[in-house]
């Protein structure tokens, strides 16, 4: 029996069902990226001389960030795989399997003996590692989104999508912020020799904490609205390939800009100002640590705005402040920590304003029974040009040219790719009505689910 004469949940349970899922996509997404920052840290931090032990720092440091690149290239894997599974056997079920396969990859690296008593085995099975790492990820994102965004109202859809985008800079306060407290309550023999590896346990407990979060939660709306009609999808990736290309590329060239922002504020900063500039460790993370802490409120903010105002004009504005502020950026940096500090926190805000939105804006590019699968290929597709290569390209610019310049260059060119993926998308009022057809259900269609 239903509480409505529609046959519909009651007002009182859509509202509790919408901040459970915004509570679930959140947390989970969080913990998952916790486990994905703490490899990013510990990659420009530690893993040069633990698992790619080399006279010169730099080139060290060159191969580990050649890993971190494997947990981008292996995303689509996951994008493929997840996000198929994802329009068919319904959102819940995938994002538990995802949260299980990083989680215990992530626990798996904290055990896994250095290179100094394994060998070249050791590198070898932290690739592995890594790669099933991006798996989970690669089918994470989409869900994540279509778990807060499916349960609420899509008018909000920018705001309510946004709780997959706290996850990341949430995950990183959190990974940065375990580190930064190993590295202060530890030596610096200790913390490179073992610390570190607590970082990675640690993951055991939060993922078990993701996971009864997740197993409580109810299917979304939108999939049990396409089961009653019976319209989901034999075969979401050649459907998306076949008649959403559009949407595909848009959605793609949309996420490079981000990602290669990302990946120089949150990665690459850390190995700048310990090695150009020759801050401290702990100076570095701390930068990383108040930018990430603002980006959690702001990312919301952000989705909220993109609400009220045209989704695609504002991601069109914070993606020509993202190509421009390296430039600034960088003289900046030459004055100490505090003005490093602030060219950080600028940096995050800037990309908050694009990550806030995306979400939504990535998912109002295809239609309700295609949208696991298409945000799925559009995230980790964009992840191999964008974010995967982006720290070693850094590294690799730095090394070759000792400038900064080639760097910004690199930040702009990121971010022109992204405005013509913004050019290419389609406004996202046009999304609205669909979704609220498929988000409240009739009474024939819930009638037949029964």
């Amino acid at each position: 029996m239903h509480d409505t004469p529609k046959g519909g949940p009651t007002a009182s349970e859509r509202r509790s069902g919408v901040r459970r899922a915004f509570a679930a996509s959140l947390t989970g997404t969080a913990l998952e990226w916790y486990d994905f920052a703490i490899y990013s840290a510990a990659a420009a931090l530690v893993f040069g001389d633990q698992f790619f032990p080399s006279k010169d720092p730099l080139t060290g440091t060159l191969l580990a960030f050649s890993t971190y690149a494997v947990g981008y290239v292996s995303r689509p894997l996951g994008g493929f795989v997840f996000g198929r599974l994802g329009d068919v056997i319904g959102r819940k079920k995938v994002l538990i399997a995802t949260l299980i396969l990083i989680g215990a990859a992530t626990f798996l690296i904290g055990l896994l003996p250095a290179y100094s008593t394994m060998g070249v085995a050791a590198p070898i099975i932290l690739v592995v590692l890594r790669f099933a790492q991006g798996v989970g990820v690669g089918g994470e994102w989409g869900g994540a989104v279509l778990l807060s965004s499916e349960f609420g109202d899509p008018r909000r859809r920018g705001f309510y999508a946004s709780a997959a985008q706290v996850g990341p800079p949430a995950g990183n306060l959190l990974a940065n912020g375990v580190l930064a407290a190993l590295g202060v309550l530890l030596t610096e023999a200790q913390f490179e020799s073992w610390g570190w590896r607590v970082a990675f346990l640690l993951s055991g407990a939060l993922v078990g904490f993701g996971l009864w979060i997740r197993v409580k939660l109810e299917e979304t709306p939108v999939f049990k609205a396409m089961e009653a009609e019976q319209s989901r999808p034999e075969a979401p990736i050649r459907e998306v390939f076949t008649t959403q290309p559009r949407a595909l590329i848009a959605a793609i060239l949309c996420r490079v800009g981000p990602d290669v922002l990302y990946a120089m504020f949150t990665v690459f900063v850390l190995t700048y100002a310990t090695q150009e500039l020759g801050m401290e460790r702990g100076s570095a993370l701390a930068a990383v640590l108040i930018g990430s802490s603002l980006q959690v409120v702001l990312i919301p903010l952000a989705g909220a705005v993109s609400d009220r105002i045209n989704r695609r004009l504002l991601y069109g504005g914070a993606t020509v402040a993202a190509g421009v502020w390296p430039f600034v950026f960088f003289p900046m940096a030459d004055g100490g920590w505090l003005p490093l500090a602030v060219g950080v926190v600028v940096a995050l805000a800037v990309h908050s304003f694009l990550y806030g939105p995306q979400a939504a804006f990535i998912a109002e590019q295809f239609s309700p029974r295609l949208r696991y699968t298409g945000s799925s290929l559009a995230y980790t597709l964009a992840g191999i040009i964008g974010g995967a290569v982006a720290p070693l390209l850094f590294t690799a610019l730095l090394s070759a040219y000792d400038s900064w310049v080639p760097l910004a260059l690199y930040v702009t060119l990121a971010a022109a790719v992204t405005v013509i993926g913004v050019y290419l998308g389609r406004d996202p009022e046009a999304a609205v009505d669909e979704d609220a057809r498929l988000a409240a259900p009739t009474a024939e269609a819930a009638a037949d689910a029964n």
